[in-house]
């Protein structure tokens, strides 16, 4: 990891396993742990002040140039999960994303951020995302030069902190 404090902050998202999501052996399907870091991704960006939609009207693509996955334990149906997401690596043209799923206690409450090493649950999965920023044309495009806000967020939330506050304070 990257970050310069060395504790990440996380954005936790609960997901409740669908039946649709498992197999037959009646563990969820490995493909859908992929779809599950995108939706962990997608609700990173939206709490850390956008939306991917934003981020497109502003002419800016991320798509994602690698991906891992280590299944460590499998999610059932019907089980109460969390998709724990954090910012590996942040640099003006290139983003990678950290993600744990953990089995959550079924009616505890889950704060929306969690900022330390280890989110709460039980580990079940753990992997990462790569990606490059590009225009519309595809080639690499700067994020501090399309969306420096987005990229000021994003570094603070890489290094630790949260840019949010941060920039409340200086209004």
């Amino acid at each position: 990891m990257s970050t310069e404090t060395g504790t990440p902050i996380w954005h936790l998202h609960p997901l409740r396993v669908r039946y649709q999501e498992t197999d037959q052996m009646g563990v969820v399907y490995y493909a859908n742990y992929l779809t599950w870091f995108e939706i962990g991704r997608t609700e990173f960006v939206r709490h850390f002040g956008t939306t991917y939609r934003e981020i497109e009207a502003k002419g800016l693509l991320l798509p994602v140039v690698g991906a891992e996955c280590s299944y460590l334990s499998p999610a059932r149906y019907d089980d109460r999960v969390a998709v724990c997401t954090a910012i590996e690596e942040c640099s003006p043209v290139r983003l990678a994303f950290r993600f744990e799923v953990r089995r959550i206690e079924e009616d505890g409450p889950l704060p929306d951020v969690w900022n330390g090493q280890e989110p709460p649950g039980d580990l079940l999965v753990r992997g990462g995302t790569r990606h490059v920023w590009v225009n519309g044309d595809w080639r690499p495009s700067r994020l501090d030069k399309g969306f420096p806000e987005l990229y000021r967020l994003l570094r603070a939330a890489a290094e630790g902190r949260d840019g949010r506050l941060e920039g409340a304070a200086d209004a």
